[in-house]
C-alpha cells in the first residue's frame, strides 16, 4: 500500500485528535472558571477580602486547575493515541499536573498529595461525566419540550378547536355580564 493510499489520519494520527481539543479542555476550564466564582461569592472570606476579589481569586485558581488537569489528561491521550474516554489518561494526566502544580505552590511533599488528590478527583470526575452523558444526551435528544406538565395540573396547551370553544365560552359569560350591568343601571 503505497503512501498515497492512505487517509489524511493514518498519515497524521494527531491531526484528527486536534478538532475536539475545545470541548475537552476550553469548555470545562471555562465551566470550572465560573464554578468557582460561583464558590467566591458564597465563601466566608467575601467580607474580609471583598466580594469581587475573592470570587475573581476562587474562579482563577480553579480555572487554572482545571486547564491544568484537562491540558495534561489530552496531552497524555494524543501521545499514548488513546481514546477520549480512557480513564487511563485522567489518572496519568492527573498526576502529573498534580505534581507539577504540587511542586509550583509548596515543594516535594505538596507534589506527591496534589498528585494523589489531582489523580483520584480527576479520575472520579471524568468517569462521572462518562456515565452521565448518555442521561443527558437522552434529555437533549427528546422533540419535546425540556418540560412537560403533569397530567394533574390544571394548566394545558390547548390545540385550534379547544382554544375555538374557549374564547366562544368567553364571549358567552362576557355578554352575560354586561347584559347583567344593564339591567342593573
Amino acid at each position: 500500500m503505497g503512501s498515497t493510499d492512505k487517509t489524511p489520519d493514518q498519515i497524521n494520527p494527531i491531526s484528527s485528535n486536534v478538532d475536539p481539543w475545545k470541548e475537552r479542555i476550553i469548555i470545562p476550564t471555562l465551566l470550572a472558571g465560573i464554578a468557582g466564582g460561583a464558590v467566591g461569592l458564597i465563601s466566608k472570606h467575601r467580607k474580609v477580602i471583598g466580594l469581587s476579589q475573592i470570587s475573581a481569586t476562587y474562579a482563577k485558581n480553579l480555572a487554572i486547575v482545571t486547564g491544568c488537569y484537562c491540558g495534561a489528561r489530552e496531552f497524555t491521550r494524543v501521545n499514548r493515541i488513546g481514546k477520549p474516554d480512557d480513564l487511563l489518561n485522567s489518572l496519568i494526566g492527573g498526576i502529573g499536573s498534580g505534581a507539577i502544580l504540587g511542586r509550583l505552590h509548596g515543594g516535594p511533599v505538596a507534589a506527591v498529595r496534589y498528585s494523589i488528590m489531582f489523580a483520584v478527583v480527576g479520575t472520579l470526575a471524568d468517569y462521572a461525566i462518562l456515565n452521565l452523558k448518555p442521561e443527558i444526551s437522552k434529555l437533549t435528544e427528546r422533540k419535546e419540550s425540556w418540560f412537560e406538565m403533569p397530567e394533574w395540573s390544571p394548566i394545558r396547551v390547548l390545540d385550534e378547536e379547544a382554544l375555538t370553544a374557549k374564547r366562544a365560552r368567553e364571549e358567552q359569560i362576557f355578554r352575560s355580564v354586561h347584559n347583567l350591568k344593564k339591567e342593573e343601571s
